[in-house]
């Protein structure tokens, strides 16, 4: 079982305590990438964990579904998911998972979020290189990308096999959630990255289209939001929770 670092804080003992915050990282999984937010929720009195991807074998999000699905609480949760794990958060929410409480999307989509047709994840070969991290660093994190966020960055990618990563590349190219999206039950947060220089725009305007109850916010920040607006992006979520009934 691949889980993330876990940490709890106390709260009033004649409160109800708020919802468990479950995160489902982005491409590289590890959910190493995760601590910036985690911490910045925890400052806010919540509870959290990272929940990592398996590192080997498929990596198609019917597969992960299938693979995370038991290892969701039974006490209540709120899901939220960034970038590659937004489609797996949509269909794990439209299961119904019995404790969960809420939804948050960052930075993410339902379908293909580059301009490029599916047939194009065949090219993702085992010979296809990488790209270097440093164009990666610009691609994800543009201005707001620091020392740190390049080590950061460097670590989780050090820490799963490129197959893997190009397997998950290349699922986000097949995937298209967008008829389960009406299925979603439980009140839903959008955050979207006004500097996102991986997601097709349209990729976002789906998601705003097709989520017409959900809170669509939009702050100043790269792809990599939750990382480089970590603090901005806790509020968000801290703010929108206290909405929520328990």
């Amino acid at each position: 079982m691949g889980t993330g670092r876990e940490e709890k804080q106390g709260c009033d003992a004649t409160s109800v305590p708020p919802p468990h915050v479950l995160m489902l990282p982005g491409l590289d999984g590890t959910g190493s990438m995760s601590t910036p937010l985690l911490s910045a929720l925890q400052a806010h009195r919540l509870t959290t964990q990272a929940l990592a991807l398996p590192a080997q074998g498929r990596q198609d999000y019917t597969t992960l579904a299938r693979w995370l699905w038991p290892q969701l609480p039974h006490h209540p949760f709120i899901l939220l998911a960034e970038s590659f794990s937004g489609p797996l958060a949509v269909e794990l929410a439209t299961r119904q998972p019995a404790g969960l409480r809420g939804l948050v999307l960052a930075a993410t989509f339902a379908r293909r979020p580059v301009p490029l047709p599916a047939a194009s994840a065949a090219l993702l070969t085992p010979a296809w290189p990488l790209p270097p991290v440093a164009l990666l660093a610009r691609l994800l994190l543009g201005r707001w990308r620091t020392r740190e966020h390049m080590s950061m960055l460097c670590d989780a990618l050090a820490q799963i096999p490129a197959t893997t990563l190009r397997q998950r590349a290349a699922a986000t190219l097949r995937v298209d959630v967008r008829a389960l999206l009406p299925g979603i039950e439980v009140p839903t947060l959008c955050l979207h990255a006004r500097q996102d220089r991986l997601l097709w725009p349209p990729s976002v305007a789906e998601l705003q289209a097709l989520l017409p109850e959900a809170r669509h916010v939009s702050l100043e920040g790269p792809h990599l939001l939750l990382q480089a607006r970590a603090d901005a992006a806790a509020a968000e979520v801290a703010a929108w929770m206290t909405t929520l009934s328990h």
